[in-house]
C-alpha cells in the first residue's frame, strides 16, 4: 500500500493481525526483512510493518530523474518519515528494528521520539554515520573495501549480469557461512521488484545499488553525531550482530551494547552482515523474547 507521509507516497506492507503486537522493520526496502522472517514473527502474534525508504523499492518516484546516489534529504528526513508510517498505520507507539542504515534510523527514532519506541533492537549497524569511524570502532575490512573499490563491469540491462555482481558482494558480506542458493533466491527477488519500479528515465544501475546496497547512504547528510547521546536511550535494547560481519565488524555492537543502558547483545557465531536463514531460530526467539 501507498502512504503519503512528509511529502512522499512511501510503500509500506503489513503481515500478520493489526491487533497483535506492533513490530516496525527499518531497512533499504521491505525486502531487508526477509518475507518468510516477518511470517515467523506474524506468526507469533506480532503485527508486522515494512516499507520501502524514500529512493528505494515502491517508495521511487518513477522518471522523477533524481540521481539516487546524490539524496536529495537527509538522514533525519527518514527517521521523521519511520515516525510518519507509524501516524499513517494508527500506531502510537511500537517495538522497532533496524538492520544497517535501518539501523541508524532506529537510533536516532529512540532518541528523537521516544515515545515512540517501545523497545529497539538494532541489527548488523553500528553507532556512527557513514564516513570514516571514530578511533575505538573496528573500520570496513580492507578485503571487501578492496573488492568495492575494484567492481567488475556489469550490465545493468542484463539480468544475469546484475544477479552475478549482487550475488558476488552477498559473498564477500556473508562471511565464513556463504549460501549461495540463498543469497541468489534473494537477490533476484530483489531484481525483479526493482525492475517493476523503473520506468524509461530511470538509471537502472542508480536503482539496483540503492534498492540493494543502500549505497545512497553514503551521500546522505546524516547532521549532527548522535554516539555521544546512546546513554539516554530508554528503550529496551537487543543488539544482533554476526560475529564475522565484515562491513561493521562485531566491535561496533559490542560499543553499542556497552553504550545503551542495561543493552542485551546476541553476537551470530560464523555470520557475517546479514540474516541467513540459518540464524533465524535464535534471532526469532529473542525477538519474541524483547518484545513480550
Amino acid at each position: 500500500m501507498k502512504k503519503h507521509i512528509n511529502g512522499v507516497d512511501l510503500c509500506v506492507e503489513t503481515s500478520g493481525d493489526p491487533a497483535g503486537t506492533p513490530i516496525l522493520l527499518v531497512g533499504n526496502t521491505v525486502l531487508t526483512w526477509p518475507d518468510d522472517l516477518c511470517a515467523r514473527l506474524a506468526a507469533l502474534r506480532r503485527f508486522v510493518v515494512r516499507y520501502d525508504l524514500r529512493g528505494t523499492g515502491h517508495s521511487r518516484a518513477p522518471g522523477s530523474g533524481a540521481d539516487p546516489e546524490a539524496p536529495e534529504y537527509t538522514l533525519r528526513d527518514l527517521v521523521a518519515d519511520a515516525a510518519g508510517v507509524l501516524d499513517a498505520m494508527d500506531l502510537p507507539s511500537a517495538h522497532v528494528a533496524g538492520f544497517g542504515a535501518g539501523g541508524w534510523i532506529a537510533q536516532l527514532l529512540a532518541l528523537d521520539h521516544p515515545d515512540r519506541v517501545t523497545t529497539l533492537t538494532l541489527v548488523a549497524t553500528r553507532p556512527t554515520a557513514p564516513g570514516p569511524s571514530d578511533p575505538d570502532l573496528p573500520e570496513h575490512a580492507p578485503e571487501l573495501m578492496a573488492h568495492f573499490m575494484n567492481p567488475p563491469e556489469v550490465d545493468w540491462a542484463d539480468r544475469e549480469s546484475v544477479v552475478g555482481f549482487m550475488l558476488e558482494n552477498a559473498r564477500h558480506m556473508a562471511g565464513p557461512e556463504f549460501d549461495e542458493a540463498e543469497s541468489r533466491e534473494a537477490i533476484e527477488q530483489i531484481h525483479y521488484r526493482t525492475l517493476a519500479t523503473l520506468d524509461p528515465d530511470d538509471d537502472p544501475g542508480g536503482a539496483h545499488r540503492a534498492d540493494q546496497m543502500g549505497t545512497a547512504f553514503a551521500a546522505l547528510d546524516c547532521g549532527p553525531r548522535w554516539r555521544e547521546r546512546l546513554g539516554a536511550i530508554k528503550a529496551p535494547t537487543l543488539v544482533v550482530h554476526g560475529a564475522d560481519d565484515p562491513f561493521f565488524p562485531v566491535g561496533n555492537a559490542r560499543a553499542l551494547a556497552a553504550e545503551i543502558p542495561a543493552a542485551e547483545l546476541l553476537v551470530l557465531p560464523g555470520t557475517g552482515n546479514g540474516l541467513p536463514r540459518r540464524t533465524w531460530d535464535a534471532v526469532v526467539s529473542a525477538m519474541l523474547r524483547h518484545t513480550s
